[in-house]
């Protein structure tokens, strides 16, 4: 399981969305206190396109000592600019295959991650590449961006690769997968063209 871990976040906006992207993932989330915002369903439901803390699997500690207190042996990842190593770097998905789990910590929007706590795990820091006259990026983009990378390496795994909710994507598939049916040439002659394929099918 992925889990999204927020060092005393302070913007609600950013959180809404984070709660969204966990949705999403799949992923469980943890918001250590203290916080810049109330947690309160009224303020959160906006930003997150309607979905809240209910939705999702989810942690508020107290405090980083009660947190810590918990989850101390687990290998978590401190995402921050002063990480040694890439995010791209890291085998999540050799470290899924040893534990079941992969952590991700991600510091409050001002300040980031306490330093004490980046210089207790400095192995275990990573840094998203940017410019060198950037300081940082908007913390639900940072999320959004480690998540789906190891999701990615886990090859996606219990995520829907294709469309679900919308009943023409089956016709799609019946036909990408038909040994038999005569449009499975032209169509993967349009692929090669890169041509969208429901212009031709819908």
């Amino acid at each position: 399981m992925l889990n999204i871990v927020l060092y005393q976040p302070e913007i609600c906006p950013n959180t809404g969305n984070i709660i969204r992207t966990c949705f999403a993932l799949g992923a469980k989330l943890h918001i250590i206190k203290p916080i810049g915002f109330d947690l309160h369903p009224k303020w959160l439901r906006r930003y997150g396109a309607g979905r809240m803390l209910s939705d999702i699997r989810h942690e508020v500690h107290a405090s980083y000592e009660d947190f810590y207190k918990k989850y101390h042996d687990k290998q978590i990842y401190y995402v921050t600019r002063y990480g040694l190593n890439l995010y791209s770097d890291i085998n999540y998905q050799e470290v899924y295959d040893q534990t079941k789990e992969v952590w991700l910590m991600f510091g409050r929007e001002s300040t980031g991650i306490d330093k004490q706590i980046l210089q207790n795990n400095l192995s275990n820091c990573i840094r998203i590449p940017m410019v060198s006259a950037m300081r940082s990026i908007n913390l639900a983009n940072c999320v959004s961006i480690l998540g789906f990378e190891v999701m990615r390496q886990l090859d996606f795994q219990d995520l829907s690769k294709f469309e679900v909710e919308k009943g023409k994507i089956t016709s799609l598939i019946m036909i990408l997968t038909s040994k038999t049916n005569p449009k499975i040439k032209e169509l993967k002659k349009l692929q090669q063209k890169n041509i969208v394929i429901k212009k031709m099918l819908f």
